[in-house]
């Protein structure tokens, strides 16, 4: 049985953490500070240190340090609700196993514990460790290769553009995978062994922009009580993924297209400007060449992150890689729930290829981790499937079904003909994009 030490202040947290924990097997003591863990770890070995960032009287880092030099092979994991890429990159320097944001769920601690018992701790080079804005397990960024033209072409598109240092501009709706596309490229790169650092551009305020991007100096504006490392130069020598780049201020465009242009920052409250190597990949949501017809977007700013674009299917685009998918999702539930479901019914096939997935990727793996939850066979059965996918089933018995699932040029005709030729109307009863319906017509000659 895994014995754990649990350093926690917060101790109606802790004490839940602790259930849980015991309640899965493992071997748990608890210290609220800094001072009760060390004399824990003075008295007895672990097999995991699992602490706070933040204690009463020590700082996690600082604590993990210690707790390394005196037992390098115990892996150490910390837990925080002040998570910045600043710590992150100082965990992951200072030999952190992993790095896990509060709130977390309990599956994905779970995880995180399991992989950090299972992966031997060696005194690896802080470059080969990859901190990120919000670490996650490697399987969650795992590129999955479809089989449809769709897929086909945006894996020649990675594997084009990977080797080079151009900036790519992914673009493509919400939940279809834009950070992983992103990630690919990254991995398949010449700054595969050095950071990757993802941005949620939307959740930056704009007050805040400069000092997230560039870091600052303890000091230099109400509220920075310490130095921080800026996006810019925790990415350094890696690549830089600024994600829903559109959600930028027009003032925070003109920062970073400065520091795009220079390859040099200055944190906020400094004089002294830092050389930075990086390559930027950004990605979008929205029609940036409308925001810069509209003065939205700078042009200047569009044409740099634009040298080169992809474009991240839907997943109506992709509707024959959906099962593939599906599995995968499977798979990854599977380990993460500890279950042995073997795959899907025929019933829940049929179902999952005539919705319309309108959160793409997102929507499926969540779909299928509910699924896997609920379900006490070997197979999910309809009945743990979300209501909404009956309220779709309802509608198309009262509208009839145009699945494209089968003799797909005849439903697309059938379609036309039911919309009166309108293929707007046509390509919500299909349940697929106006784009896509112009393809499908392009492709079989439908006039």
């Amino acid at each position: 049985m895994p014995k754990i030490l649990l350093i926690e202040d917060d101790i109606s947290f802790c004490k839940l953490l602790e259930k849980f924990l015991i309640k899965k097997e493992y071997e748990v003591i608890v210290a609220f500070s800094a001072a009760e863990a060390r004399l824990a770890i003075k008295n007895q070995s672990f097999d995991l240190i699992l602490t706070d960032l933040r204690l009463p009287d020590s700082d996690g880092i600082g604590l993990m340090a210690e707790f390394k030099a005196s037992n390098p092979e115990t892996p150490v994991i910390l837990m925080t609700g002040y998570s910045d890429v600043n710590t992150a990159v100082k965990a992951i320097k200072n030999g952190a196993a992993d790095y896990i944001s509060k709130p977390f769920n309990p599956d994905e601690v779970l995880l995180v514990i399991t992989n950090a018992l299972q992966t031997p701790q060696t005194e690896a080079p802080a470059k080969e460790k990859k901190p990120a804005r919000k670490p996650n397990n490697t399987s969650e960024n795992e590129f999955v290769k479809g089989i449809s033209i769709a897929s086909k072409k945006l894996l020649d598109h990675i594997q084009l553009v990977s080797p080079t240092d151009m900036s790519v501009l992914i673009i493509g709706e919400s939940g279809t995978g834009k950070e992983i596309i992103a990630k690919s490229i990254h991995e398949q790169s010449n700054r595969k062994n050095n950071n990757f650092i993802a941005v949620d551009c939307g959740a930056i305020p704009k007050e805040l922009a400069a000092s997230e991007f560039f870091g600052h100096l303890k000091g230099s504006f109400t509220g920075a009580i310490s130095d921080k490392m800026g996006y810019f130069e925790a990415a350094n020598g890696g690549t830089l993924f600024l994600d829903e780049i559109g959600n930028l201020s027009y003032e925070n465009q003109i920062q970073l297209l400065r520091a795009l242009q220079e390859r040099k920052i200055k944190p906020v409250g400094s004089n002294k400007e830092i050389n930075v190597d990086i390559r930027i990949i950004t990605a979008t949501n929205e029609d940036l060449r409308e925001a810069v017809k509209n003065g939205d977007f700078r042009e200047d700013l569009y044409h740099r992150i634009n040298e080169f674009s992809i474009q991240s299917p839907s997943l109506t685009d992709r509707g024959e890689d959906l099962m593939v998918f599906a599995d995968y999702f499977l798979e990854k539930a599977n380990q993460q729930l500890n279950k042995e479901i073997i795959g899907f019914a025929p019933e829940v096939v049929q179902i999952f290829q005539n919705y319309s997935w309108p959160g793409n990727l997102r929507e499926l793996q969540n779909c299928v981790k509910r699924a896997t939850l609920l379900s006490r066979g070997d197979f999910i059965e309809s009945d743990v499937l979300p209501a909404e996918f009956f309220q779709i089933q309802k509608q198309q018995t009262a509208t009839g079904n145009f699945s494209l699932s089968d003799n797909e040029k005849e439903t697309i005709i059938h379609a036309l003909s039911k919309a009166q030729n309108n293929k707007s109307e046509a390509a919500k009863m299909l349940k697929i994009t106006r784009k896509t319906l112009y393809n499908k017509l392009k492709q079989y000659n439908i006039d």
